[in-house]
């Protein structure tokens, strides 16, 4: 038993995390952190895990899909249909308004509702240190605000090699 112990690999569980800082351009810029994404499960060493991809804005989406130009404008679309940006919203009166407001608060409560129909957070399979993504499968990260630097908290757990 001892024996058959000791010629088995021997694997680790790890936990590797990295902050992912970016600085967005404006309300719907989707930034493509999927090659990005592809270095850090590199540099972790984690051989067969997950990794969790998680914003720390609440204006803020991560979402899967394809890179295509045209889908990423029909998302814009779908998503300004459903939350109008010009339609007034309770969190824009500051003069009613009393939690959470800071010397520079901006009228946003557009972005908060969109994100509602985002995720915060998407997790993803290493399988072999491969990230597994399908063919047309990109990691967006979406801005639903203004012009931000924005931090993205990205843990991958799993075997070590």
């Amino acid at each position: 038993m001892i024996a058959t112990l000791l010629d088995q690999e021997v694997s680790i569980m790890k936990a590797y995390h990295q902050t992912l800082v970016i600085n967005t351009e404006g309300c719907f810029h989707f930034v493509d952190i999927t090659d990005k994404i592809l270095d850090i499960v590199k540099a972790s060493n984690i051989k067969d895990g997950i990794i969790n991809i998680h914003t720390k804005h609440t204006t803020t989406g991560i979402i899967i899909n394809e890179h295509e130009p045209l889908l990423l404008e029909d998302i814009k679309c779908t998503l300004e249909r459903l939350v109008p940006q010009e339609i007034n919203y309770n969190h824009n009166n500051f003069k009613i308004r009393t939690v959470n407001l800071t010397p520079y608060e901006r009228p946003n409560g557009h972005s908060h509702c969109k994100a509602v129909f985002l995720r915060t957070s998407e997790t993803l399979n290493i399988i072999n240190g491969e990230l597994q993504l399908g063919t047309w499968q990109r990691i967006f990260f979406l801005e639903l605000d203004c012009s931000l630097t924005r931090n993205i908290s990205l843990m991958v757990m799993g075997l070590s090699y």
